[in-house]
Order: structure tokens, then sequence, then C-alpha cells
């Protein structure tokens, strides 16, 4: 093709073990699909009911279904950074955290919350307020591409594939839809997460939107 040089590995930037299926599997399989190394950084073990160990395992299974390789998973478990829906993590130490990993593997793309954090979870949106510090502050390497992850209403979220025609038609940076095959592939990571499929997580599968279709905008 006409690229002028390799953009580098992209990262998906996690506040749980899951999110990278739940939320980001288009991205993932269809980064990967196309030859790009796709690098996971997860800034909690998930410990919020004390199953972080099982969880930072399933994580490493769920990676290994999307295709992603087990050596570029990175969980931090950081005492400062609980697994909880009403601790607000610093904004400065989760920056700090994600530039040292972004600078040490020479990450190309960014991939991760926007401010609505998909589902609200506050880890979520810390995530994406200390990416977005680094991208006003310039502290991310030139050419370092940031995309966020469009968080839609509750309807769209749960419409699946009925959702495509308005992701189409709404603006967006970047858009990444999963065929039949593909998206077996990103039901099977989800299926690896046995300790968080609740009945209501087997319904998720097979009716939201992000298990299909990834739109998402840019910030840097």
């Amino acid at each position: 093709g006409g690229q002028s040089r390799d953009p580098g590995p992209a990262l998906l930037v996690i506040a749980h073990p899951d999110d990278e299926c739940m939320f980001f599997a288009p991205a993932a399989v269809r980064l990967v699909g196309c030859g790009v190394p796709v690098r996971v950084l997860c800034l909690s073990a998930g410990n919020f009911y004390n199953q972080g160990e099982i969880r930072k395992k399933e994580l490493l299974e769920s990676c290994g279904a999307l295709g992603i390789s087990l050596s570029h998973i990175t969980v931090l478990d950081h005492r400062d950074l609980p697994d909880h829906p009403r601790v607000q993590w610093d904004r400065d130490l989760v920056s700090s955290l994600i530039l040292r990993y972004i600078q040490s593997h020479h990450i190309g793309l960014v991939l991760t919350f926007d401010e609505g954090g998909v589902s609200g979870h506050v880890n979520h949106i810390a995530v994406y307020y200390a990416v977005r510090k680094l991208c006003s502050e310039r502290k991310l390497p030139v050419g370092c591409r940031v995309l966020v992850l469009e968080s839609t209403n509750i309807i769209r979220k749960y419409i699946s594939i009925l959702d495509l025609p308005i992701s189409w038609l709404r603006p967006h940076d970047m858009i990444y839809i999963l065929s039949s095959e593909e998206y077996q592939q990103a039901r099977n990571a989800m299926l690896c997460h046995r300790s968080q499929l609740l009945w209501f997580r087997h319904i998720y599968l097979r009716i939201s939107r992000y298990m299909l279709i990834n739109t998402l905008n840019q910030i840097s």
C-alpha cells in the first residue's frame, strides 16, 4: 500500500478485565485482522468482589480469543486505582502511568473510552480524562493518535446490528464492524470472563451494538 511508515502498535487502555471484549472487541478484532500489533493496558485487576486473580486469568484468555498476544497484555494492580464505582482515580497518576507505557512501547494509536465511558462507570471516565490531559498538555509522542469510543444512548446501545445505519450516518472518525465470523470471535472472548457471566451479560452478548460495531472519534 501507500503507507509511508509503520504507525506502530495500537494500545487499548481499559479500566477492568472484560472492558476489552464488552466494548472494544470490534476494534481489537479488526486491527488484529489488519496485522496491527495490539497491546492492552488494563488499569485495575477488577477486584471489586475480590476476584482480581481470577479476572486477570480471564483477561488473558479473552485477549487470546481476540487474537492479542499474551505478552502484549499488562494489568496494573495499583493500590491507588481500585476497581470501584465510587472511587475517583487520580488523573495525574493515571495519565503518568499511561504515558510511561506509550513511550516505552512506541505506541502509534491509543483507543480508550470517551467522556461517557459507555456504561457511565467512573473508572472508565477517569481513563478518558487522563488521556485527554496527555493530549491537551501535548505530552504524547509525535504522530501518536488517540481515538475514543463513542458512548451511545441506551436505545442505540441495545439494538445490535440495527444500529448500523445510525452508526454510519452519524459523524465519526473511525468505524469498525464485525462480520458474523468475527462476531463469534468476540463472543468467545466474552465467554472467557466466566466470573462475570451473570444472566444480563448473556443478554448483552446478543443485543449490544458494542459486540459488533465500534464508532470512534479522534481527540488528538
